[in-house]
C-alpha cells in the first residue's frame, strides 16, 4: 500500500518522466512531472510536501543545485536522485546533504517504489535518526582497518579497480572486503551502505 503524499518527478528527459509517472500512477501514487528544475522551484511554494525524484544532471539547475535551493528555502521534499553511470560520487554528495536515496540508471521498478515509500515515510516519521546513527556507528566499529579503507573508497565513489590500486591489493581482494563490509553493515545495496555510513557520521573523502 503506497504511503501518503504526492510524488514529483523532475527530469529533462521526457521518456524518463513518462515512464516514472506511469509506474508510480499504476501503484496509486499521485504524480506531477516537471521538465526543468526551475519549473519545480517556481511551483514548490504551492505544492503539498511529497517525495521528489530528480535527475542529478540537468540543464540550467542540476539535481544538487535543486537540492541546495530547496534546503535554503526550507521546503520539505525528501529527495531521490537519479544517476547515470559514473555519478556515484555526486550521489554521495547529495545523500550527505540529506537526499533519501539514489537510483542508478537503468533503474528497476522495485527500487524506485521502495525508495519512494522510504521518502514518504520520512515525511511522517523523522524520529528514528538517533537509534539508526548509534546502530550504524556500532557496525562501523566492528569493521577491520582494511574493511574501513574499502568503505572509504566506496564512499568516494571509486570503482573496485581504483580502490585496489590505491590500497595496493587485487580487485578480487577488494570484492571480498566489499562483501564483508556489506554483510557487517547489514546493507543490501550500495545506496543503503552509504546511508548507514553517513548516519554514523562517517565523512566521504574530499
Amino acid at each position: 500500500m503506497p504511503g501518503d503524499g504526492p510524488v514529483y518527478v523532475v527530469d529533462d528527459d521526457e521518456a524518463v518522466r513518462d515512464s516514472l509517472a506511469a509506474l508510480l500512477e499504476a501503484n496509486a501514487y499521485t504524480v506531477r512531472t516537471f521538465p526543468l528544475a526551475r519549473d519545480f522551484v517556481a511551483a514548490a511554494p504551492t505544492l503539498r510536501p511529497g517525495c521528489l525524484i530528480a535527475d542529478i544532471r540537468m540543464p540550467e539547475i542540476d539535481g544538487l543545485e535543486l537540492q541546495q535551493l530547496l534546503v535554503a528555502r526550507a521546503f520539505n521534499f525528501p529527495l531521490i536522485v537519479i544517476t547515470g553511470h559514473g555519478d556515484v560520487a555526486l550521489a554521495v554528495r547529495a545523500m550527505k546533504a540529506g537526499a533519501v536515496d539514489f537510483i542508478e540508471k537503468p533503474f528497476a521498478a522495485e527500487a524506485i517504489l521502495a525508495s519512494v515509500a522510504a521518502a514518504l515515510a520520512r515525511l511522517v516519521a523523522a524520529a528514528g535518526a538517533e537509534p539508526l546513527a548509534a546502530a550504524a556507528a556500532a557496525r562501523i566499529a566492528a569493521l577491520s582497518p582494511r574493511e574501513r579503507e574499502v568503505l572509504q573508497g566506496l564512499l568516494a565513489g571509486l570503482p573496485n579497480k581504483s580502490i585496489a590500486y590505491d590500497l595496493k591489493i587485487s580487485p578480487r581482494t577488494v570484492e571480498i572486503h566489499r562483501a564483508r563490509v556489506m554483510d557487517k553493515m547489514g546493507a543490501r545495496s550500495l545506496s543503503e551502505l552509504i546511508r548507514l555510513s553517513l548516519a554514523a557520521g562517517l565523512q566521504p573523502p574530499a
